[in-house]
Protein backbone atom coordinates (compact mmCIF):
# COMPACT_ATOMS: atom_id res chain seq x y z
CA UNK A 1 0.00 0.00 0.00
CA UNK A 2 1.06 3.70 -0.94
CA UNK A 3 -0.10 4.74 2.87
CA UNK A 4 1.01 5.02 6.21
CA UNK A 5 -0.69 5.15 9.40
CA UNK A 6 0.13 8.39 11.21
CA UNK A 7 1.60 8.34 14.55
CA UNK A 8 -1.07 10.29 15.90
CA UNK A 9 -4.99 9.96 15.88
CA UNK A 10 -4.50 7.47 13.38
CA UNK A 11 -4.61 9.28 10.02
CA UNK A 12 -3.30 8.85 7.19
CA UNK A 13 0.09 10.62 5.63
CA UNK A 14 1.45 10.19 2.10
CA UNK A 15 5.20 9.37 2.38
CA UNK A 16 7.63 10.17 -0.92
CA UNK A 17 8.90 7.07 -0.32
CA UNK A 18 6.44 5.44 -2.68
CA UNK A 19 6.91 8.17 -5.64
CA UNK A 20 11.23 6.66 -5.49
CA UNK A 21 9.94 5.61 -9.20
CA UNK A 22 7.05 7.26 -10.11
CA UNK A 23 6.88 6.56 -13.55
CA UNK A 24 6.70 2.75 -12.45
CA UNK A 25 4.27 2.93 -10.10
CA UNK A 26 1.85 5.10 -12.13
CA UNK A 27 2.45 2.56 -15.42
CA UNK A 28 2.02 -0.27 -12.55
CA UNK A 29 -1.96 1.53 -12.18
CA UNK A 30 -2.29 1.40 -15.63
CA UNK A 31 -1.75 -2.25 -15.89
CA UNK A 32 -4.21 -3.06 -13.00
CA UNK A 33 -6.85 -1.29 -14.53
CA UNK A 34 -9.16 -4.18 -14.61
CA UNK A 35 -9.12 -3.91 -10.73
CA UNK A 36 -11.24 -0.90 -9.59
CA UNK A 37 -8.86 1.34 -7.91
CA UNK A 38 -9.87 2.67 -4.60
CA UNK A 39 -10.45 6.25 -3.78
CA UNK A 40 -6.84 6.33 -1.85
CA UNK A 41 -5.25 4.66 -4.76
CA UNK A 42 -6.50 7.19 -7.50
CA UNK A 43 -5.24 9.98 -4.81
CA UNK A 44 -1.49 8.18 -4.86
CA UNK A 45 -1.80 7.97 -8.76
CA UNK A 46 -2.68 11.55 -8.60
CA UNK A 47 0.10 12.61 -6.18
CA UNK A 48 3.16 10.81 -7.92
CA UNK A 49 1.92 12.35 -11.58
CA UNK A 50 2.30 15.76 -9.83
CA UNK A 51 5.70 14.60 -8.40
CA UNK A 52 6.88 13.75 -11.24
CA UNK A 53 5.74 16.70 -13.35
CA UNK A 54 8.10 19.21 -10.36
CA UNK A 55 10.79 17.13 -11.04
CA UNK A 56 10.92 17.42 -14.59
CA UNK A 57 10.46 21.08 -14.72
CA UNK A 58 13.45 21.41 -12.24
CA UNK A 59 15.46 19.28 -14.31
CA UNK A 60 14.36 21.55 -17.59
CA UNK A 61 14.75 24.93 -15.89
CA UNK A 62 18.77 23.63 -14.30
CA UNK A 63 19.85 23.46 -17.98
CA UNK A 64 18.41 27.24 -18.14
CA UNK A 65 20.40 28.86 -15.45
CA UNK A 66 23.40 30.68 -16.07
CA UNK A 67 26.94 28.73 -15.38
CA UNK A 68 27.82 32.03 -13.33
CA UNK A 69 24.87 29.97 -10.84
CA UNK A 70 26.99 26.55 -11.03
CA UNK A 71 29.92 28.40 -9.48
CA UNK A 72 28.79 30.52 -6.91
CA UNK A 73 28.86 33.57 -8.65
CA UNK A 74 26.55 36.20 -8.80
CA UNK A 75 24.08 36.40 -11.68
CA UNK A 76 23.32 39.79 -11.56
CA UNK A 77 27.26 41.29 -10.84
CA UNK A 78 26.99 43.16 -14.22
CA UNK A 79 23.93 45.24 -13.39
CA UNK A 80 25.60 47.28 -10.58
CA UNK A 81 29.12 46.26 -11.58
CA UNK A 82 30.20 49.65 -12.53
CA UNK A 83 28.68 51.44 -9.20
CA UNK A 84 31.70 50.51 -7.44
CA UNK A 85 33.87 52.16 -10.48
CA UNK A 86 32.26 55.40 -9.48
CA UNK A 87 30.00 55.63 -12.17
CA UNK A 88 26.52 56.74 -12.40
CA UNK A 89 24.35 54.26 -10.81
CA UNK A 90 23.07 51.90 -12.70
CA UNK A 91 24.53 52.83 -16.01
CA UNK A 92 25.36 49.88 -18.35
CA UNK A 93 27.56 48.56 -20.89
CA UNK A 94 26.32 47.92 -24.54
CA UNK A 95 29.11 46.02 -25.55
CA UNK A 96 32.70 45.53 -24.95
CA UNK A 97 33.54 48.64 -27.64
CA UNK A 98 32.42 50.81 -24.63
CA UNK A 99 35.11 52.62 -22.88
CA UNK A 100 35.98 51.72 -19.49
CA UNK A 101 36.13 54.95 -18.26
CA UNK A 102 32.44 55.93 -20.23
CA UNK A 103 29.00 54.57 -20.28
CA UNK A 104 27.14 53.13 -23.31
CA UNK A 105 23.74 52.41 -22.55
CA UNK A 106 22.08 49.26 -24.14
CA UNK A 107 18.41 51.38 -24.53
CA UNK A 108 20.45 54.01 -26.62
CA UNK A 109 23.38 52.07 -27.91
CA UNK A 110 24.19 55.25 -30.20
CA UNK A 111 25.37 57.69 -27.48
CA UNK A 112 27.99 57.39 -25.77
CA UNK A 113 28.60 59.86 -22.22
CA UNK A 114 32.15 59.94 -20.94
CA UNK A 115 31.64 63.47 -19.24
CA UNK A 116 32.64 64.86 -15.87
CA UNK A 117 35.61 62.01 -15.39
CA UNK A 118 38.09 63.25 -15.37
CA UNK A 119 39.63 62.60 -18.91
CA UNK A 120 42.76 64.00 -20.44
CA UNK A 121 43.10 62.60 -23.43
CA UNK A 122 40.39 61.22 -26.15
CA UNK A 123 38.79 57.90 -25.61
CA UNK A 124 38.31 55.64 -28.17
CA UNK A 125 34.91 55.86 -30.08
CA UNK A 126 33.19 53.27 -31.77
CA UNK A 127 31.48 53.37 -35.50
CA UNK A 128 28.04 53.39 -34.57
CA UNK A 129 28.22 56.21 -31.82
CA UNK A 130 26.36 59.06 -33.20
CA UNK A 131 25.91 61.58 -29.90
CA UNK A 132 28.97 61.90 -27.95
CA UNK A 133 29.48 63.70 -24.33
CA UNK A 134 33.17 64.73 -23.75
CA UNK A 135 31.90 68.12 -21.30
CA UNK A 136 33.71 68.92 -18.12
CA UNK A 137 36.70 66.72 -18.51
CA UNK A 138 40.42 67.87 -18.54
CA UNK A 139 41.01 66.89 -22.54
CA UNK A 140 43.97 69.14 -23.99
CA UNK A 141 43.84 67.89 -28.02
CA UNK A 142 41.73 66.41 -30.36
CA UNK A 143 44.46 64.34 -33.04
CA UNK A 144 43.47 64.28 -36.60
CA UNK A 145 42.57 59.99 -35.71
CA UNK A 146 40.27 61.08 -32.92
CA UNK A 147 37.03 60.62 -34.95
CA UNK A 148 38.45 58.16 -37.67
CA UNK A 149 35.94 55.83 -36.99
CA UNK A 150 33.16 57.94 -35.47
CA UNK A 151 32.38 59.51 -38.83
CA UNK A 152 28.33 59.00 -37.96
CA UNK A 153 28.31 61.24 -34.90
CA UNK A 154 25.34 64.19 -35.03
CA UNK A 155 26.04 65.60 -31.76
CA UNK A 156 30.04 66.35 -30.27
CA UNK A 157 29.69 67.99 -27.14
CA UNK A 158 33.53 68.94 -25.74
CA UNK A 159 32.87 71.87 -23.74
CA UNK A 160 34.28 72.98 -20.71
CA UNK A 161 37.85 71.06 -21.38
CA UNK A 162 41.07 72.09 -21.71
CA UNK A 163 41.67 72.41 -25.59
CA UNK A 164 43.70 74.92 -27.47
CA UNK A 165 43.91 75.33 -31.20
CA UNK A 166 47.42 74.44 -31.82
CA UNK A 167 46.59 70.66 -29.84
CA UNK A 168 43.79 70.34 -32.27
CA UNK A 169 44.67 68.51 -36.15
CA UNK A 170 43.92 70.43 -38.76
CA UNK A 171 41.51 66.95 -40.54
CA UNK A 172 40.15 66.10 -36.84
CA UNK A 173 36.95 67.44 -38.01
CA UNK A 174 37.12 66.46 -41.68
CA UNK A 175 34.99 63.58 -42.13
CA UNK A 176 31.99 64.09 -40.16
CA UNK A 177 29.69 65.22 -42.59
CA UNK A 178 27.02 64.49 -40.32
CA UNK A 179 27.51 66.34 -37.48
CA UNK A 180 24.82 68.98 -36.73
CA UNK A 181 25.90 70.28 -33.40
CA UNK A 182 29.54 71.51 -32.15
CA UNK A 183 30.18 72.51 -28.80
CA UNK A 184 33.30 73.92 -28.02
CA UNK A 185 32.36 76.85 -25.56
CA UNK A 186 34.71 77.42 -22.17
CA UNK A 187 38.35 76.09 -23.52
CA UNK A 188 41.54 78.14 -24.30
CA UNK A 189 40.98 78.17 -27.94
CA UNK A 190 42.38 81.47 -30.11
CA UNK A 191 41.04 80.73 -33.00
CA UNK A 192 37.92 78.61 -34.71
CA UNK A 193 39.30 75.33 -35.68
CA UNK A 194 39.78 74.11 -39.12
CA UNK A 195 38.13 72.04 -41.68
CA UNK A 196 34.80 72.12 -39.62
CA UNK A 197 32.17 69.65 -40.85
CA UNK A 198 29.39 71.99 -43.24
CA UNK A 199 26.64 70.05 -42.06
CA UNK A 200 26.56 72.03 -38.62
CA UNK A 201 23.14 73.72 -37.34
CA UNK A 202 24.48 74.79 -34.15
CA UNK A 203 28.22 75.68 -33.28
CA UNK A 204 29.09 76.93 -29.84
CA UNK A 205 32.25 78.29 -29.86
CA UNK A 206 31.54 81.34 -27.01
CA UNK A 207 33.61 82.05 -23.73
CA UNK A 208 37.49 81.07 -25.39
CA UNK A 209 40.20 83.40 -26.65
CA UNK A 210 39.27 83.63 -30.44
CA UNK A 211 40.52 87.50 -31.47
CA UNK A 212 38.98 87.09 -35.57
CA UNK A 213 36.96 85.63 -37.36
CA UNK A 214 37.46 84.89 -41.03
CA UNK A 215 35.53 83.64 -43.40
CA UNK A 216 37.30 80.55 -44.47
CA UNK A 217 36.40 79.91 -40.83
CA UNK A 218 32.01 79.39 -41.91
CA UNK A 219 33.16 78.60 -45.21
CA UNK A 220 30.06 76.48 -46.75
CA UNK A 221 27.86 76.52 -44.05
CA UNK A 222 25.23 76.85 -45.34
CA UNK A 223 22.72 74.69 -42.38
CA UNK A 224 24.84 76.75 -39.33
CA UNK A 225 21.31 78.30 -38.03
CA UNK A 226 22.81 79.34 -34.08
CA UNK A 227 26.04 80.64 -33.95
CA UNK A 228 27.37 81.48 -30.20
CA UNK A 229 30.81 83.10 -30.21
CA UNK A 230 29.97 85.62 -27.40
CA UNK A 231 32.95 86.12 -24.38
CA UNK A 232 35.83 85.88 -26.64
CA UNK A 233 38.58 88.53 -27.82
CA UNK A 234 37.21 89.33 -31.26
CA UNK A 235 38.43 92.71 -32.79
CA UNK A 236 37.17 92.26 -36.29
CA UNK A 237 34.93 90.03 -38.20
CA UNK A 238 34.88 91.91 -42.15
CA UNK A 239 32.28 90.07 -43.72
CA UNK A 240 33.10 86.60 -42.57
CA UNK A 241 29.82 85.92 -41.47
CA UNK A 242 27.66 86.88 -45.32
CA UNK A 243 27.79 83.35 -46.56
CA UNK A 244 25.46 82.17 -43.71
CA UNK A 245 22.58 82.20 -45.52
CA UNK A 246 20.36 79.98 -42.83
CA UNK A 247 21.73 82.03 -39.80
CA UNK A 248 18.94 82.56 -37.40
CA UNK A 249 20.50 83.54 -33.81
CA UNK A 250 24.39 85.57 -33.69
CA UNK A 251 25.54 86.20 -30.36
CA UNK A 252 28.79 88.38 -30.57
CA UNK A 253 28.20 90.43 -27.02
CA UNK A 254 31.11 90.25 -24.58
CA UNK A 255 33.89 90.61 -27.21
CA UNK A 256 36.43 93.51 -28.45
CA UNK A 257 34.30 95.18 -31.09
CA UNK A 258 34.44 98.56 -32.01
CA UNK A 259 31.64 98.31 -34.70
CA UNK A 260 28.84 96.68 -36.01
CA UNK A 261 30.12 93.43 -38.39
CA UNK A 262 29.50 94.15 -42.00
CA UNK A 263 27.86 91.86 -43.89
CA UNK A 264 25.42 90.01 -41.21
CA UNK A 265 23.23 87.49 -42.78
CA UNK A 266 19.41 88.75 -43.44
CA UNK A 267 17.78 86.20 -42.15
CA UNK A 268 18.54 87.24 -38.35
CA UNK A 269 15.77 86.82 -36.25
CA UNK A 270 18.28 87.58 -33.14
CA UNK A 271 20.79 89.50 -32.73
CA UNK A 272 23.45 89.95 -29.52
CA UNK A 273 25.93 92.92 -29.49
CA UNK A 274 26.09 93.98 -25.63
CA UNK A 275 29.15 94.44 -23.85
CA UNK A 276 31.28 95.38 -26.55
CA UNK A 277 33.06 98.90 -27.20
CA UNK A 278 30.14 99.98 -30.31
CA UNK A 279 30.03 104.19 -30.33
CA UNK A 280 27.71 104.12 -33.66
CA UNK A 281 25.76 102.22 -36.00
CA UNK A 282 25.71 102.38 -39.63
CA UNK A 283 23.39 104.04 -41.83
CA UNK A 284 20.33 101.89 -42.36
CA UNK A 285 21.64 99.57 -39.95
CA UNK A 286 18.22 97.28 -39.48
CA UNK A 287 17.06 97.78 -42.89
CA UNK A 288 18.20 94.65 -44.56
CA UNK A 289 17.34 92.16 -41.95
CA UNK A 290 13.83 90.60 -43.26
CA UNK A 291 13.23 88.54 -39.77
CA UNK A 292 15.20 90.47 -37.29
CA UNK A 293 12.91 90.49 -33.82
CA UNK A 294 15.51 90.63 -30.86
CA UNK A 295 18.27 92.72 -30.83
CA UNK A 296 20.07 93.79 -27.83
CA UNK A 297 23.24 96.57 -27.74
CA UNK A 298 23.40 97.04 -23.87
CA UNK A 299 26.81 97.97 -22.13
CA UNK A 300 28.49 99.77 -25.10
CA UNK A 301 29.09 103.61 -25.64
CA UNK A 302 26.40 104.39 -27.91
CA UNK A 303 25.76 108.33 -28.10
CA UNK A 304 22.98 109.85 -29.86
CA UNK A 305 25.06 111.44 -32.72
CA UNK A 306 26.20 107.52 -33.70
CA UNK A 307 22.85 106.91 -34.07
CA UNK A 308 21.27 107.88 -37.68
CA UNK A 309 17.91 109.04 -37.12
CA UNK A 310 14.88 106.49 -37.77
CA UNK A 311 17.41 103.58 -36.71
CA UNK A 312 15.15 101.65 -34.84
CA UNK A 313 11.80 102.53 -36.60
CA UNK A 314 11.41 99.23 -38.42
CA UNK A 315 8.44 97.06 -38.36
CA UNK A 316 9.19 93.48 -36.90
CA UNK A 317 11.17 94.70 -34.20
CA UNK A 318 9.73 92.88 -30.84
CA UNK A 319 12.68 93.70 -28.32
CA UNK A 320 15.24 96.55 -28.42
CA UNK A 321 17.69 96.78 -25.72
CA UNK A 322 19.72 100.17 -25.55
CA UNK A 323 20.59 99.85 -21.44
CA UNK A 324 24.12 101.23 -20.12
CA UNK A 325 24.92 103.32 -23.29
CA UNK A 326 25.19 106.89 -22.93
CA UNK A 327 22.65 108.61 -24.82
CA UNK A 328 20.69 111.53 -23.55
CA UNK A 329 17.13 111.43 -25.75
CA UNK A 330 14.96 108.57 -26.47
CA UNK A 331 15.61 107.64 -30.07
CA UNK A 332 12.09 106.81 -32.41
CA UNK A 333 11.30 103.60 -32.45
CA UNK A 334 8.28 101.87 -34.67
CA UNK A 335 5.00 101.41 -32.97
CA UNK A 336 5.34 98.14 -32.97
CA UNK A 337 7.54 98.04 -30.66
CA UNK A 338 6.78 95.91 -27.82
CA UNK A 339 10.19 95.61 -25.14
CA UNK A 340 12.27 98.94 -25.03
CA UNK A 341 15.32 99.11 -22.36
CA UNK A 342 17.01 102.31 -22.14
CA UNK A 343 17.74 102.59 -18.93
CA UNK A 344 21.31 103.53 -17.49
CA UNK A 345 21.99 106.02 -19.91
CA UNK A 346 22.03 110.21 -19.26
CA UNK A 347 18.42 110.70 -20.58
CA UNK A 348 17.02 114.25 -20.01
CA UNK A 349 13.53 114.01 -21.25
CA UNK A 350 10.44 112.12 -21.98
CA UNK A 351 9.93 112.54 -25.48
CA UNK A 352 6.49 111.12 -26.50
CA UNK A 353 6.93 111.67 -30.09
CA UNK A 354 9.45 109.33 -30.61
CA UNK A 355 6.85 106.63 -29.80
CA UNK A 356 3.99 108.02 -31.44
CA UNK A 357 4.06 110.87 -34.21
CA UNK A 358 0.41 110.85 -34.27
CA UNK A 359 -1.79 110.98 -30.91
CA UNK A 360 -5.36 109.70 -31.37
CA UNK A 361 -8.07 107.10 -31.05
CA UNK A 362 -6.39 104.79 -33.66
CA UNK A 363 -3.19 105.58 -33.44
CA UNK A 364 -1.14 104.34 -30.47
CA UNK A 365 2.34 102.33 -29.42
CA UNK A 366 2.09 98.86 -28.70
CA UNK A 367 4.99 98.98 -26.25
CA UNK A 368 4.95 97.05 -23.12
CA UNK A 369 7.38 97.50 -21.21
CA UNK A 370 9.26 100.65 -21.14
CA UNK A 371 12.45 101.11 -18.64
CA UNK A 372 13.83 104.47 -18.26
CA UNK A 373 15.32 104.18 -14.54
CA UNK A 374 18.47 105.22 -13.97
CA UNK A 375 18.31 108.23 -16.06
CA UNK A 376 18.02 112.28 -15.25
CA UNK A 377 14.29 111.95 -15.43
CA UNK A 378 11.69 111.37 -13.25
CA UNK A 379 7.92 110.01 -13.22
CA UNK A 380 6.97 113.70 -13.02
CA UNK A 381 8.16 114.37 -16.44
CA UNK A 382 5.82 111.72 -18.29
CA UNK A 383 3.42 113.60 -19.76
CA UNK A 384 -0.16 113.27 -19.31
CA UNK A 385 -0.64 112.15 -22.90
CA UNK A 386 1.33 109.44 -22.42
CA UNK A 387 -1.77 107.44 -21.27
CA UNK A 388 -3.15 107.82 -24.37
CA UNK A 389 -0.33 107.36 -26.96
CA UNK A 390 1.25 104.07 -24.32
CA UNK A 391 -2.25 102.69 -23.54
CA UNK A 392 -1.04 98.93 -23.63
CA UNK A 393 2.21 99.79 -21.90
CA UNK A 394 1.89 97.29 -18.96
CA UNK A 395 5.35 98.78 -16.78
CA UNK A 396 7.19 102.14 -17.24
CA UNK A 397 9.91 102.71 -15.00
CA UNK A 398 11.70 105.56 -14.42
Amino acid sequence: MARQKGEQGGKESFSPSVCLSPLQSCVRSEREGTRRASLSDQITVKICLTVTMRVIIIFLLSGLLPPSLAHGQDPFAWLYGRRSEGHYIGSLQADSACPDECDCPPTFPVAMYCDGRGLTAMPTISSRIKYLYLQNNAITAVPDSAFVNATNLVWLMMHHNQLTSEAIGKKAFLKLEALERLYLQHNNLSSIPSNLPRSLRDLRINHNKIEKVTAVDVEGMDNLTILYLHDNAVTDMGTSLKALISLTLLDISSNKLTKVPEGLPEHLHQLYLESNSIDSLPEGFLGSFTQLQYVRIAHNQLTDKGIPPNTFNVTGLVELDLSFNKLERIPPVSTTLLHLYLQANQIKEFTLGSFCSIMDVTNFSKLQTLRLDGNEIGRQDIPSESSVCLRQASSIEV
